[in-house]
């Protein structure tokens, strides 16, 4: 039998950026909040992947539109030193001028962030438990009642009140029963990595690259493999490191014809992948839904690859029908393959994250919350629900 080892208001599965902005908000919030992450650093993609963009928070119009967490781990990840910030951003009295010509974006350091990230979340309460992966949960009366998980101690069942899926490949809602879906378009060969020669330290983003711009040369591809890979099998996943260490290998011994000295300064930790499987909930975004009205926002966001876009999140995208205490943040919502691309960055991976931890904190039935109540908190933490459309 498993033994029940913990007991706690919410239990957060996953520590990248939307998993850390659930479990602040829910400390905030006054829950007592258990954030369990697979690996042994928190940021997900966006420090053991080594895709260190914190992308816009703006709508490329000079006009910031996340708010609340979302630009609080933004401001964070360059606490102590930035690689590339737009200091008319960052300067309360820059001018609409230069906003309007530069996006609301920062490059960070990879480590850095992730321990400001932690020191946060600890002096916020937040229990962190490393090492952790979730393989199964019990349930009961159409609630989630222990999420089991597997560690150096064993196994062991959490108990909880309200769960946050913030895995990015919705792990628990498969667990759980909840309706899921692959994204077809699967992922291509990425092989980002630091590089340090006589230069410097410098990010070396081979393969995919998320880069803003204009539509028609705002997804820069290289394409380094014909393979696809669908993120949920292991040895797929295994198989896309090897292929990325062997390009990153290639790439550093192609730079030292030219500079003995070059030596990767860090390497991904983790397959970098996009976008693997998702809720398929109450509600499926889709990106022709720009500058749509939702009653049920919990926030707004931006398209990074494009100027103009405004997309209000509703509350129906982080929760499905079956399974009542769960709530999923980040790239695994419920929406359309197209609209993926504008969900699974780290500003909207915040702001659901920020939205799905205060729901956690105040509610365990997710198709009965007092909507009103939820975006009272919200706006209070200085969430922007909606705009002048």
């Amino acid at each position: 039998m498993t033994p029940v080892v913990g007991n706690y208001d919410v239990m957060v599965v996953g520590g990248g950026f939307a998993g850390v902005a659930a479990a602040l908000a829910a400390a905030r919030s006054g829950a007592r909040v258990l954030l369990t992450e697979r690996e042994y650093m928190l940021g997900g993609l966006g420090t053991l992947g080594l895709i260190t963009i914190y992308l816009p928070l703006c709508d490329g119009c000079g006009n910031q539109i996340v708010h609340g967490i979302g630009e609080e781990l933004s401001r964070l990840s360059i606490k102590y030193g930035a690689e590339a910030a737009p200091q008319c951003w960052l300067d309360e009295n820059g001018s609409i001028e230069e906003r309007r010509k530069t996006r609301f974006e920062v490059r960070y350091n990879p480590h850095l962030c992730a321990i400001a990230m932690e020191q946060l979340l600890v002096d916020a309460g937040v229990e962190i438990l490393y090492g952790t992966v979730a393989c199964g949960v019990s349930m009961a009366d159409g609630k989630i009642t222990h999420v089991i998980v597997e560690n150096k101690s064993g196994r062991g069942a959490y108990a909880a009140r309200s769960f946050v899926d913030a895995t990015g490949d919705a792990d628990v809602c498969k667990l759980s029963g909840e309706k899921t879906a692959l994204f077809e378009s699967g992922n291509i060969l990425a092989s980002w990595y630091y590089c340090a020669s006589k230069s410097g330290v410098e990010l070396r983003p081979l393969g995919a690259i998320d880069s803003t711009g204009e539509a028609e040369n705002a997804h820069a591809v290289e394409r380094l493999s014909d393979r696809i890979f669908s993120g949920v099998d292991a040895k797929e996943n295994s198989e896309m490191i090897l292929l990325a260490h062997a390009n990153i290998l290639r790439d550093v011994l192609e730079k030292r014809k030219s500079d003995s000295g070059v030596v990767p300064a860090t390497l991904p930790t983790i397959p970098q992948l996009r976008t693997t499987r998702r809720l398929v909930g109450c509600y499926v975004q889709d990106i022709a839904e720009d500058h749509k009205h939702f009653d049920d926002s919990i926030g707004m966001v931006g398209d990074w690859r494009r100027r103009g876009p405004v997309f209000e999140i509703p509350f129906g995208t982080l929760h499905g029908a079956k399974v009542r205490n769960l709530i999923t943040a980040g790239r695994c919502i419920s929406v359309t393959e197209p609209m993926a691309e504008v969900t699974r960055v780290i500003p909207t991976c915040a702001v659901t994250g920020q939205a799905a931890g205060v729901a956690a904190a105040v509610c365990d039935d997710f198709c009965d919350i007092d909507m009103d109540d939820l975006q009272r908190r919200l706006t209070d933490a200085g969430v922007v629900l909606h705009g002048q459309f």
